[in-house]
């Protein structure tokens, strides 16, 4: 086999493998598609050359030459279309018409191909079969000329205006393309007559064919580091290993090219072909038995090549098949900002969740790390939301540069709602469909572009996430009722033991009714012992609604009018202490609610407001309307603020707790440590949060989130308790 049929029957193998590849990525793509007619093409071109320069000189075979001229005129025909409007693409120019008209004047000459008008016969130069062009092939020449002209312009001008990573994409391209452009010239002077370099005596090698090769190497080169076409390369240590080989076979045939052209009589097909399989052989046994062979100088330049991507793909694939096994949300959330900042060296992120307890989105989790922040602007309805309801897709690229596709109008809405954290993506937590949080990314330490295989596999990553913090948010939920519960059947039986202490109560009043004690002992005894039966009869009541199971009865009534039927209980307590109270809030809110519930919950937290305040102090009662953050229903918020006491930090973790009270003087006001747990149950009952904020000299404000309306009962609220 002579040197110049390996040239193009190389290029042709390369290319077709690596159109193959490309295609099957995603070939419903545009783009790819495009890609195919390209690759096909030049597959088609290279492998035409072969077939005609293999074949020997003499008139016997001419028909034979002919027939394969015209074959790879055929992949000749559609190059500069199919390069020009793969450029287009890739540029993002729009030039729907001008295009048709082109690739009909191609299809044109593709039919002329067939006849002497393109191909008027072959000729041989001494070494090999060329074709010579009829007049249609000079009306091709022209095309060629306008089109790889245009091509080179477009990609010149639209680079100067790129964001840095597109403008090194389209680089590469450019490289690619300038040299198969410049190369493809020279194969085309045979067709036109001219068999030797002018001013010499050197004939015309087919240089283009081999360019093809460089092309080739370039483009592969672009999708694995640049991902020119978007190819999403799910690859991980073993495919590293095998672009090593290929670098590696490459440079072995490239020497070897040079030896046969140096030596020609030296390389038979069998001695050359025998030669790269010993050194692939050699370099798998080497690299497999002898691994520090290859780990001697610096990996700069292989670095940069691969990247580090090969390495950490195979971690962040460990860590997702780890996660069923979390079952604490700061260990697991500990181990993916591990994860982010020592593996994927991201340089800064933000986890940014739905409070449970607020209904507000705030910011969870960031590094570096930022004080704590509240998104009232972030809801279902925002626009960021929006888009990732609509587009299905796993994640929003900030950067304009990371993607070849248009931007639309709810995408930059989408972005604006984010810019104070200058991300590169951004990546939602979804519980099933409805969105209660987002994960924002920053660049990379070294400045590397995220690939389309790192987003596939954090978007893979986020849902896991998703899905654990949720179930772990369950398990919690289940261990809160199991707590109810427990509670429930403590309250019942220290009810049982507050009935029995009435006996003698009752006992006493009945002996002072007989007469059996004097008057002066029933005068001091019996306003103490009525006073206790109304305290431990009023315990029994609390204790027994604790440790029931309630359903509660629901009907959409006006919230704001039950408040105030609370407030107007808390009347006399409010006189008694000169005290005033302030409503403040919308009318006709309407409400799915119990609404002898809702009333006693209100009313416990006014008397507990009361008790806590000193005399003449004010109390004020807000009712308020939340922004929307589900899409089926609203949310309103009852806050109750007072200027009283406050309560000690260390008593509020314990305020929720049965039986634990502060109010130990004895008297009427002596509490049972039941009242905060019966209005921690009845918003439990309404799918709401109760949530207390208080400091000590200061006050206290107790927050009721309320939704208007019960949905999905059986299933927990899409939110993460922040607390």
């Amino acid at each position: 086999m002579k040197f110049s049929e390996l040239i193009p029957l190389s290029a042709a193998i390369i290319n077709f493998g690596l159109t193959v590849f490309v295609f099957s990525r995603d070939y419903r793509s545009t783009l790819n598609r495009v890609y195919l007619l390209w690759g096909v093409s030049i597959t088609v071109w290279n492998f035409g050359v072969f077939m005609l320069f293999s074949i020997p000189e003499g008139e016997q075979y001419r028909q034979t030459a002919l027939f394969w001229a015209r074959f790879l005129q055929f992949g000749v025909i559609f190059l500069p279309i199919s390069l020009f409007h793969l450029c287009l693409l890739i540029t993002k120019f729009h030039l729907r018409k001008p295009l048709l008209f082109l690739y009909g004047l191609q299809g044109l000459l593709a039919v002329t191909n067939c006849t002497d008008f393109f191909v008027a016969g072959v000729h041989h130069t001494g070494y090999a079969y060329y074709s010579q062009g009829g007049p249609g092939f000079w009306i091709f020449s022209a095309a060629y000329t306008f089109l790889t002209t245009a091509t080179m312009v477009l990609l010149v001008r639209k680079q100067r205006i790129l964001p840095p990573l597109q403008r090194a994409r389209v680089r590469s391209l450019l490289w690619a393309c300038g040299i198969l452009i410049f190369f493809g010239n020279n194969d085309i002077l045979p067709i036109l007559g001219i068999y030797h370099y002018p001013g010499t005596s050197a004939p015309i090698y087919p240089f283009g064919s081999g360019a093809a090769i460089i092309y080739g190497i370039i483009v592969g080169y672009s999708v694995l580091q640049h991902q020119l076409l978007d190819v999403h390369v799910t690859l991980g240590k073993l495919a590293a290993r095998c672009v090593r080989l290929v670098f590696f076979l490459l440079i072995g045939l490239s020497l070897l090219l040079v030896l046969k052209t140096f030596s020609p009589e030296q390389f038979n097909p069998f001695a050359f072909y025998s030669c790269l399989v010993v050194l692939l052989v050699s370099a798998v046994i080497a690299s497999n038995l002898f691994p520090r062979l290859f780990g001697v100088g610096g990996d700069s330049l292989e670095r940069r090549i691969l990247g580090d991507r090969f390495e950490y793909h195979d971690k962040i694939q460990g860590f997702i098949q780890s996660i069923p096994w979390y079952a604490d949300v700061n260990l697991l959330l500990e181990d993916f900002n591990d994860l982010l900042v020592n593996t994927i060296k991201v340089r800064s992120y933000q986890i940014i969740l739905l409070e449970e307890a607020t209904r507000v989105f705030s910011l969870f989790r960031s590094v570096p790390e930022r004080p704590p922040m509240h998104f009232p602007d972030i809801h279902l309805d925002s626009p960021i939301f929006e888009y990732f309801h609509n587009s299905k897709v796993g994640y929003l690229t900030f950067d304009p540069g990371s993607t070849l596709r248009g931007e639309t109008s709810q995408e930059r809405a989408a972005r604006q709602q984010l810019t104070l954290f200058n991300p590169r993506f951004c990546l939602p937590f979804f519980a099933v469909d409805d969105p209660f949080g987002l994960l924002v990314m920053g660049e990379k330490t070294s400045g590397e572009p995220y690939t389309p295989h790192d987003l596939h596999l954090l978007s893979l990553l986020v849902k896991d996430l998703s899905l654990i913090i949720n179930q772990i948010r369950l398990k919690k939920q289940v261990l809160v009722a199991e707590e109810l519960e427990l509670i429930g059947r403590m309250s019942r039986g220290m009810a049982h033991d507050m009935n029995n202490l009435l006996t003698p109560v009752s006992t006493l009043l009945q002996l002072m009714r007989d007469g059996l004690l004097d008057a002066g002992k029933a005068e001091e005894l019996l306003p103490v012992t009525l006073r206790n039966v109304s305290t431990i009869q009023s315990y029994i009541r609390e204790a027994l609604f604790f440790s029931q199971n309630h359903t509660p009865h629901l009907e959409s009534g006006r919230l704001d009018l039950v408040i105030q039927k609370a407030v107007a209980t808390a009347e006399p307590a409010l006189k008694r202490k000169e005290m005033d109270l302030a409503v403040n809030g919308p009318e006709a809110v309407i409400v799915e609610m119990d609404s002898v519930l809702i009333q006693r919950l209100v009313a416990n937290l006014l008397s507990n407001a009361i008790d806590a305040s000193p005399p003449k102090s004010r109390i004020k009662v807000e009712l308020q309307r939340l922004v929307r953050t589900d899409a089926n229903r609203d949310w309103l918020r009852i806050r109750i603020v007072d200027e009283g006491e406050g309560i000690k930090r260390e008593h509020l973790k314990r305020i929720f707790k049965p039986y634990f009270t502060t109010k130990d003087r004895g008297d009427e006001t002596r509490g049972f440590g039941l009242g905060l747990a019966i209005c921690r149950q009845i918003v439990h009952l309404h799918g709401g949060n109760l949530n207390i904020a208080s400091e000590e000299k200061k006050g206290t404000t107790v927050q009721v989130d309320l939704p208007s309306r019960q949905i999905n009962r059986s299933a927990p609220a899409m939110a993460l308790n922040h607390s």
